[in-house]
């Protein structure tokens, strides 16, 4: 094949050129990223110089061999454009769990803006497009190769009750095993930690009735012991991974708690700096409901529960209703049912059941439940608390993990930050406080403590699509009433 003779570039495409190389040094300039400018000499050389053969394989004889490099192409220009967009701009978020219920539901569609709070630069640039952490046949999707210092370019504070896209903080440390991915890893060794303690003695200690270094200890064990066990046995969990921050399980809840404020729950309301916090108007609780029992073979009318919203898993799942009489309900859904089945329901009453032990810290006695928690500071950057070995369980997690300090406490009870004893820390971050509005059925902050600023992820704006997994295509699959409305909207 003879070589083709060079054309001189024409004025469209030095027009072209300028316009493009414009957009990227401004893009440049924006996300304060200089390093890029080593790229500005190839975008030249693109439309000007073309000294590098970028389209090559224009050249080939064999059609079907462009025919593939074609769509290779498009594919991979498709794919650099939403990395960037997916990073700086939005992303396409799925609501998998209830735990917004019902303010947004399983199967809302949205897009979350990274705008709003100001894009994070990824931490960790080599990964996938369109993956999170994991191919969808498994293996990792991201490589731990290049990491970044935590950088968000021009960043815009969280405003109360906002709903917040972030990365799972607790996800840091995760087993392979898809069976136990959701699951806490922690929770995980402390319980199987207790187990093995329970089983090993023939009874639990009774942690509460310990001095304070003695229950810390304690829980030492009960954390090495659960963790050892994880590990020796990888053909039911598989392998311990860690997870970089931009990496970790994407969650969706509200904002209840800005860095600085004092929260307390108190009967299940929270208060912040002692002043209550309005709850979200679809707030939902579970409820103990009784049938009546001349009707004991009747059901709840499967109509009004999903007039209600109350899904099937609700309803029949191995959690649900009937199996244990409860029912996840909103005030205005309590009211109705009483109403509309007093045929079918004798009573409703507020389930207070709630267990002691069971949230963050878990390293720790504090009495507190998910329903009646706190006092707790929520640590704001540039400000200091007082390091007491009653508090460092709550605050331990955020020195350590977040802003990676090594911290340990001696035998006779000293805190030692990075080997120097320690009476207070000044926080380096932003923390908040995220529950979910269905809260009963929310894995939140009242179970994995704290969310630091550098796991913020975005905020949802709008619903482009709601699917209803209970209905079929023709009897209500998608939610035709929720499509774009805005997130900001639902208070």
């Amino acid at each position: 094949m003879e070589d083709k003779a060079k054309k001189a570039p024409t004025v469209w495409a030095w027009v072209k050129c300028f316009v493009i190389i414009a957009l990227f040094i401004w893009f440049i300039v924006w996300a304060d990223a200089w390093w890029a400018l080593v790229f500005v000499p190839f975008i030249f050389d693109a439309y000007i110089t073309k000294k590098i053969p970028w389209s090559w394989w224009k050249e080939l004889e064999n059609p079907v061999t462009r025919t593939v490099m074609s769509w290779i192409d498009a594919i991979v220009f498709a794919l650099v454009a939403v990395y960037f967009v997916n990073i700086y701009f939005f992303q396409n978020y799925t609501i998998p769990s209830s735990s917004l219920e019902k303010s947004l539901l399983v199967g809302d569609y949205l897009f979350v803006s990274k705008m709003s709070y100001g894009p994070r630069v990824p931490q960790t640039p080599l990964h996938m497009p369109l993956t999170q952490h994991s191919f969808p046949g498994g293996g990792k999707s991201y490589s731990t190769l290049i990491q970044w210092d935590y950088k968000r370019v021009h960043p815009k504070p969280i405003q109360l009750n906002d709903i917040v896209v972030f990365n799972y903080p607790s996800g840091d440390t995760v087993v392979a095993n898809p069976k136990y991915q959701a699951a806490d890893f922690y929770a995980l060794c402390y319980g199987y930690g207790q187990q093995i303690v329970a089983q090993t003695n023939g009874f639990l200690p009774q942690a509460d009735s310990l001095p304070v270094l003695q229950q810390r200890q304690l829980y030492d064990v009960y954390y090495a012991l659960g963790r050892q066990y994880i590990q020796e046995n990888p053909a039911e969990f598989g392998e311990v991974m860690w997870r970089p921050a931009d990496r970790r399980e994407n969650y969706v809840k509200r904002c209840v708690g800005l860095p600085g404020q004092t929260l307390q729950i108190k009967d299940h309301i929270i208060y912040l700096d002692g002043k209550p916090n309005k709850e979200p108007d679809n707030v939902q609780y579970n409820y103990r409901v009784t049938l009546r029992q001349d009707r004991p073979e009747e059901q709840l009318p499967e109509a009004l529960m999903h007039d209600l919203g109350i899904s099937d898993d609700d309803v029949y799942g191995p959690d649900g209703f009937h199996h244990t009489g409860i029912l996840p309900l909103t005030d205005t859904a309590r009211k109705r049912l009483l109403k509309e089945a007093s045929a079918y329901v004798e009573a409703i009453a507020f389930d207070s059941a709630a267990a002691k032990g069971e949230v963050y810290p878990l390293n720790g006695v504090t009495g507190w439940t998910r329903d009646n928690y706190g006092p707790v500071w929520i640590p704001k950057k540039g400000e200091s608390i007082q390091l007491t070995l009653e508090n460092l369980p709550v605050y331990e997690r955020p020195i350590r993990v977040y802003e990676g300090n090594d911290l340990r406490v001696t035998d006779d009870g000293q805190i030692l930050i990075n080997g120097k004893p320690a009476t207070s820390y000044t926080f380096k971050m932003d923390y908040y406080w995220m529950m979910g509005d269905n809260r009963h059925s929310s894995a939140d902050s009242r179970y994995w403590g704290f969310v630091p600023e550098d796991h913020i992820v975005g905020k949802p704006i709008i619903i482009w699509l709601s699917t209803d997994k209970d209905r079929g295509w023709f009897q209500g699959h998608i939610r035709w009433n929720r499509l774009f409305r805005w997130v900001d909207n639902i208070k």
